[in-house]
């Protein structure tokens, strides 16, 4: 795709590489803040405009498989410019939208830029020195992180000074530079993979997740016992059985069952998933419990700005919390850290449920969720890659980012469909909904704890072998985006 006749240097290529990056971590996480400014200005419930969140999550959980697969056959170059491209054409979409429905569709859109991690790790590891592959994995991953948490934090000084639709402008603008040069200097896939897509499966993953997000989220209005929901959820665990069992027989599957069926694996997973249960639903719905007015008798009334403030304790300690989860590893080892993490993150989502009334509660309760993410992600990451042949390190701890994905695709639309079961006349949630809604993440993060517990220990049962020395050449291969140097 490039039209370069020679191969492009590859910090060129990790310029771009990190611009996608910044692009898409931006959009995934600017909206979070503004999602009650979204709600009254279109005329919408929370409970619809929580689908500018989920709408994207379950976008990125669909096509991340599907486009890294393409990838390979095709040429990773070939779908990170159509990645980057759907990324821009969303925002535009987003943009111009003046109806709640068109902003959903844009960020189902914006979605399909889930691949663009995946897709650049693959180039990093096609392109880059041996000994460079492990840093630019880490710092790109890093970006990710540092990327995700400055769009909570821009987003209110964006929308105060202009309004809302240059949260889609602005990386829009990024997107656009990322896409051209992408096309332009990053140099063709030296490494195919012959094979298919199985559409099948791709068909009847995208089915159960839809049946099962739209049944959960339209609960609180048609009736948890409706035929509706009941119909909905019975329709996603059919299709969810029907998807197993071709990927179980699928000569190329999209998700290799078989490799997701040891025990190291499927464990390290579950609490992905839980993980990600929570983590979005925070993003999402703690914004609006803080920007709640005070005249409800809960929440502080805060600006835009503010709730960013708010979650800002969050994303500085999920940072630092990722790089100390590989010394700690080294010395305790990663299972450990996992369940460190885990119970750290389980006490911060039970001080939300209890513990509000005061600022400094929600800044430790940031804080603790922050140390935990920061630490559980990145032990877990080690965990997969010792559990997998390096042949398949990439494609599991791929699939370990993205099953969190579905998870907070689930968990928002399960949060939206608590936290709104219950409005005031003045158009707020309950208080005792988020008590119920945060109370639910702490049990999610218990079923964390027990999977933990279950993750198989490593040779010697105390530290990881060879972790220090790991970690002694590629510091940043460790980081809490959940990504490691071995991709």
């Amino acid at each position: 795709m490039a039209v370069t006749s020679t191969r492009s240097s590859y910090q060129v290529t990790f310029t771009v590489l990190l611009l996608g990056t910044i692009a898409y971590s931006l959009l995934q996480s600017l909206v979070s803040p503004v999602l009650p400014t979204i709600q009254h200005d279109l005329h919408t419930t929370q409970n619809t405009v929580t689908w500018v969140l989920t709408a994207f999550l379950l976008s990125a959980s669909i096509f991340t498989p599907i486009l890294g697969r393409v990838g390979d056959m095709v040429g990773k170059e070939r779908m990170l410019v159509v990645t980057l491209a759907a990324l821009a054409a969303g925002s535009v979409v987003a943009g111009l939208a003046h109806s709640i429905t068109v902003l959903i569709i844009a960020r189902a859109i914006q979605g399909i830029g889930g691949a663009v991690l995946p897709l650049s790790f693959g180039i990093v590891r096609d392109e880059f020195p041996g000994v460079k592959v492990a840093g630019a994995v880490g710092i790109i991953a890093a970006m990710a992180a540092v990327g995700g948490g400055a769009g909570i934090v821009l987003a209110g000084p964006i929308v105060s000074h202009l309004n809302y639709h240059w949260l889609f402008w602005i990386p829009l603008m990024i997107a656009v530079i990322a896409t051209l040069c992408a096309w332009l200097f990053v140099p063709e896939s030296p490494l195919r993979t012959p094979g298919r897509v199985s559409w099948l499966a791709a068909v009847l993953l995208s089915g159960w997740l839809v049946a099962l997000l739209l049944g959960v989220s339209e609960a609180p209005s048609w009736g948890w016992g409706s035929p509706k929901v009941l119909g909905l959820v019975a329709l996603a665990a059919v299709l969810a059985v029907a998807w197993v069992w071709v990927e179980l027989r699928a000569v190329e599957p999209l998700v290799d069952m078989h490799m997701m069926r040891r025990r190291a694996v499927w464990t390290n997973n579950l609490v992905a998933f839980m993980f990600g249960i929570g983590m979005y639903s925070v993003i999402g719905f703690l914004p609006e419990f803080v920007q709640t007015p005070t005249s409800t008798g809960y929440g502080f009334g805060a600006s835009i700005i503010q709730s960013g403030l708010f979650l800002l304790p969050l994303t500085v300690t999920m940072f630092i919390g990722g790089l100390l989860s590989g010394r700690l590893a080294a010395t305790i080892g990663s299972k450990s850290a996992v369940i460190i993490g885990s119970t750290a993150s389980t006490g911060a989502y039970l001080l939300l449920a209890f513990a509000h009334s005061e600022k400094w509660e929600i800044y430790l309760a940031s804080t603790l969720l922050g140390v935990g993410l920061g630490l559980a992600f990145s032990a877990m990451s080690n965990l997969i890659v010792q559990a997998v042949p390096p042949a398949q390190t990439g494609v599991a701890s791929g699939m370990n980012a993205n099953i969190r994905t579905i998870g907070g695709a689930i968990g928002a639309a399960v949060m939206s469909s608590i936290v709104a079961s219950e409005i005031l006349r003045d158009g707020y949630p309950a208080e005792s909904d988020y008590t119920r809604g945060f109370f639910f993440l702490a049990v999610m993060t218990v079923v964390a704890v027990v999977a933990a517990l279950l993750i198989p220990r490593g040779p010697g049962a105390g530290a990881d072998p060879d972790l220090a020395h790991h970690l002694e050449h590629a510091e940043l291969a460790v980081v809490p985006g959940g990504s490691i140097a071995e991709y």
